[in-house]
């Protein structure tokens, strides 16, 4: 496992030195309404696709810019997957907002066993293991022991589309008025990282992409968070619809409003 990470992480580290590279000279295309993709993103994506197939030629590759699994034969499907972001935060990079980051994580057998994310900008690298902890940059993440809503800094997703009458704007108006305060970063990755390192209490989204979340669901659990899917039952990278908090308190008290 810990081959697994060390290239991981250095894959992750050459995606962000391609997101850097590309900086102020990319061009813009639409992926769909409010979503954008860029000759960055597929530069990072080949630039991570070359170090891990070359390390472990046998193992599956799924990522945000190439969606269709590289699926082996049925007898085949345990083989390991990659499952990629090359740029998580893509609206942030387009406008040089500094949130955004390369998400990489190894699923073996349905579990991820390894995870790397990595913010170029801050030059902050996430890595955890499967039973081995959560690290930031060598130093080990503890989430916090907030209880109460009250007390909580939370962050929330929302979907590229949302409509004046969706439930994720009735259980953002609900949290808001209750929560300390509340983020939207426009990076799901670095959200969950945020939770693993304390700095955000806890995290909700309704719509995210098993891609934009699988490091980040590693990194909470390592560092003694709780994230499950919003109506309790353990988390999914198939439906990965969820709550992610650093106490079971806290995250039973958001549940009761986003569950």
């Amino acid at each position: 496992m810990d081959d697994f990470l060390t290239v991981c992480e250095r894959a992750a580290r050459a995606g962000g030195a391609v997101l850097l590279d590309w900086a102020e000279k990319f061009t813009v295309r639409e992926k769909g309404p409010n979503d954008l993709v860029t000759e960055a993103d597929l530069a990072s994506q080949e630039a991570i696709r070359s170090i891990l197939l070359s390390a472990f030629p046998t193992h599956r590759f799924l990522s945000e810019e190439d969606p269709v699994d590289s699926a082996p034969p049925a007898q085949d499907a345990d083989r390991p997957r990659w499952i990629v972001d090359p740029l998580d935060g893509t609206t942030n990079y387009v406008h040089r907002i500094p949130e955004y980051a390369v998400s990489i994580a190894l699923e073996q057998a349905g579990q991820v066993i390894v995870g790397c994310v990595f913010s170029p900008v801050a030059n902050e690298c996430y890595l955890a293991k499967r039973g081995g902890g959560a690290w930031l940059n060598g130093a080990r993440l503890r989430a916090s022991r907030v209880a109460s809503l009250e007390d909580a800094l939370v962050a929330v997703s929302f979907p590229p589309k949302i409509e004046p009458d969706s439930r994720a704007l009735a259980d953002f108006n609900q949290v808001i008025v209750r929560c300390q305060s509340l983020r939207r970063t426009g990076s799901a990755a670095l959200n969950l990282c945020y939770v693993a390192a304390g700095r955000f209490d806890a995290y909700w989204a309704r719509e995210t992409k098993s891609w934009d979340v699988a490091a980040g669901s590693l990194m909470v659990e390592e560092a003694d968070g709780r994230i499950t899917g919003l109506d309790g039952r353990a988390f999914s990278l198939d439906r990965p619809q969820f709550i992610a908090a650093g106490t079971e308190t806290l995250r039973q008290d958001l549940q009761r409003i986003a569950g």
